[in-house]
């Protein structure tokens, strides 16, 4: 906060675009849950869900 308007703007800008760096570790785990899932949709231990359904339970005030 001691720091100038610029400058913390600046800072702030910094460390949002450092948030959308990719992560190798992070990605895996999100394609290894995909597979994951996907391979228990296969065994018919999970249903797909419709994404009208999923649009549907997420809507408020005919907004989604």
């Amino acid at each position: 906060m001691q720091l100038p308007p610029v400058e913390r703007m600046a800072l702030a800008e910094h460390i949002l675009v450092s948030l959308d760096e990719p992560d190798p570790s992070m990605d895996a785990l999100w394609a290894r849950e995909a597979d994951d899932r996907l391979a228990a949709h296969r065994r018919r231990e999970i249903r797909a869900v419709p994404l009208s359904e999923v649009l549907a339970k997420y809507k408020t005030s005919g907004t989604a």
